[in-house]
C-alpha cells in the first residue's frame, strides 16, 4: 500500500462572463490528493493522511477518496476550514494559481498527529505545499525521517510561490529532505524556478549524490529523464490536444509509483538496480498517464483500463 500525505482542496476554475461576471467552476484537487486518487484508479492500494474539515468541501473531499477506493482511515477531521485555489487558464492552457487557505484544515497537521503506520505500508508519498507550510511541513518531514529506511520515499516538491513566495524556503526544504527520500520527481519548470540556469541533468546528478537512489524531471510535452547512480534514461513527449494541464504533473507521479510496483518493485535496492531500459519503460507509462489527464478537464486521472486500451 502507498500512503499519501499532503494537501486536499478546491480548485476553482475562473472563466470570464458577460457583462464583467465571473464563472467558478469546482473541481476536487491538490497535489497529494491527486496522486491518491490517481493511485486508485491505477489500482494500487492506497490510503490518505492529512487534515481534511468538517465543512461542505471537506466532507465533499473525503466522499470523492471513499468514492475512488482510497482508504481514509488516517484522515485527521477539522473544524478549519478548507483550502480553495483559484485557477486561471492561459492560452495555452496552462494554469496560474491563487491559494485562499492560511489556517485550512490540510495545513494544521501537527508533528503530535502523525500515525503508527500499518505493515502493508510500503511507500510515502510527500508533496507541494504541504511539505513546507507549517506546522504540517514539519510533521512531514518528522514523518520521512522517521520512516526512511523503512519504507520507500518519494516526494514531488511541485513549487507553488503563489502560497510561498520565498524561493529560499523551497530550496531549504528540499536540502533537508534529500538524505530521508528515495524518488525525486521534478518538474523543470521547478528546477529552473528553484535554480536559474542550471542544468536538470546536472541537478538531477547532484540530488543523487545527497540522498536519493532516482531522481524523474519532467519537461511536459518535451518529455521526461530519469537518473539513478548507473543508469540514465528519456522519453519524448506524446503529441495530444491539450484542455489543460492541471493534474499533469500528479498523474505522472501517481503512474511512476504504480509502474514501479509492477516491473522493479518499490524498494530502495530495486530502484537502484534498475537499468535504462526500464527506467525509459517506467518515464513512458507515466507520460502516457500524464498525456490522457491534459486531454480533460481539471485533475481527471486515467484508470488502469485506459492505460491498456
Amino acid at each position: 500500500m502507498i500512503l499519501v500525505c499532503g494537501e486536499a482542496l478546491f480548485d476553482l476554475f475562473a472563466e470570464d462572463g458577460d457583462g464583467g461576471k465571473l464563472t467558478l467552476d469546482a473541481r476536487i484537487g491538490g497535489s497529494p490528493f491527486n496522486v491518491a486518487v490517481g493511485l486508485a484508479r491505477l489500482e494500487v492500494p492506497v490510503a490518505y493522511f492529512g487534515g481534511l474539515s468538517r465543512d461542505f468541501f471537506g466532507r465533499r473531499l473525503k466522499a470523492a477518496l471513499e468514492t475512488e477506493g482510497v482508504d481514509t482511515s488516517l484522515v485527521v477531521d477539522s473544524d478549519a476550514l478548507t483550502t480553495l485555489s483559484v485557477v486561471g487558464l492561459d492560452a495555452s492552457g496552462s494554469p496560474a494559481y491563487s491559494f485562499y487557505g492560511e489556517g485550512a484544515a490540510d495545513r494544521l497537521i501537527e508533528p503530535g498527529q502523525l500515525p503508527a503506520l500499518p505493515e502493508s505500508v510500503d511507500t510515502i508519498h510527500l508533496g507541494s505545499f504541504s511539505a513546507l507550510v507549517s506546522p504540517v511541513g514539519d510533521a512531514l518531514l518528522q514523518l520521512a525521517r522517521r520512516e526512511h529506511g523503512k519504507r520507500l520515499v518519494a516526494y514531488d516538491p511541485n513549487i507553488r510561490p503563489t502560497v510561498v513566495a520565498d524561493l529560499a524556503a523551497w530550496r531549504g526544504r528540499l536540502d533537508e529532505l534529500l538524505p530521508h527520500i528515495d524518488v525525486l520527481k521534478i518538474s523543470a519548470e521547478d528546477a529552473e524556478t528553484l535554480f536559474p540556469g542550471a542544468d536538470p541533468a546536472e541537478l538531477a546528478r547532484g540530488w543523487l549524490a545527497k540522498g536519493p537512489a532516482l531522481v524523474v524531471v519532467t519537461r511536459g510535452r518535451e518529455g521526461a529523464s530519469a537518473f539513478t547512480a548507473t543508469a540514465t534514461a528519456s522519453v519524448p513527449g506524446r503529441t495530444v490536444a491539450v484542455v489543460d494541464t492541471v493534474g499533469a504533473g500528479d498523474t505522472f507521479q501517481a503512474a511512476l509509483l504504480a509502474r514501479l510496483g509492477e516491473t522493479g518493485g518499490r524498494t530502495r535496492t530495486a530502484i537502484s538496480a534498475l537499468g535504462a531500459d526500464t527506467l525509459a519503460d517506467l518515464l513512458d507509462y507515466a507520460g502516457k498517464a500524464s498525456a490522457i489527464t491534459c486531454t480533460r478537464r481539471g485533475a481527471d486521472l486515467p484508470r488502469r483500463a485506459e492505460l491498456l486500451a
